[in-house]
């Protein structure tokens, strides 16, 4: 996987993406989901937590990646969707002390590069939760 490769590469700043645009573009374009842009709007409203500084936008983009892999076709036809979730948030939280956007973004937002470290600890967290605990029926790609 090259999730965190495409952030690497400066996406966010580049696409002008917010986070959870960020993950879930990187995730599409690196797993072959096929979102279509329409579908990857989803993920604007995410951004800067919620736009209130809720939860950060680059978990909330790890989530969504989640769900289109974990779930078939309704959340509540999967416990695996909410056991999985559940270890992708402990493990940001276990890094950042929280999962709310403001403390966040007022530790690690940087002037220029703005919250790409965090970006690319999510995208980091989501490769290894996947190669831990692949998806059913789905093939990722290879490193």
């Amino acid at each position: 996987m090259k999730i965190a490769d495409i952030i690497r590469n400066n996406l966010s700043l580049r696409e002008n993406l917010n986070c959870a645009e960020s993950i879930l573009r990187a995730a599409n374009d690196d797993l072959g989901l096929g979102l279509s842009p329409e579908a990857l709007r989803l993920a604007s409203g995410f951004g800067g937590g919620m736009n209130i500084g809720h939860a950060c936008g680059a978990l909330t983009g790890a989530v969504m990646v989640l769900g289109f892999l974990y779930v078939k076709e309704k959340a509540h036809e999967s416990e695996r969707i909410k056991e999985i979730t559940r270890r992708f948030i402990a493990d940001f939280e276990k890094v950042y002390g929280t999962i709310m956007c403001e403390p966040i973004k007022e530790a690690h937002r940087h002037p220029e590069y703005k919250c790409t470290s965090v970006i690319l600890t999510s995208a980091e967290l989501l490769e290894e939760l996947l190669r831990s605990d692949p998806p059913e029926n789905v093939v990722l790609p290879r490193d």
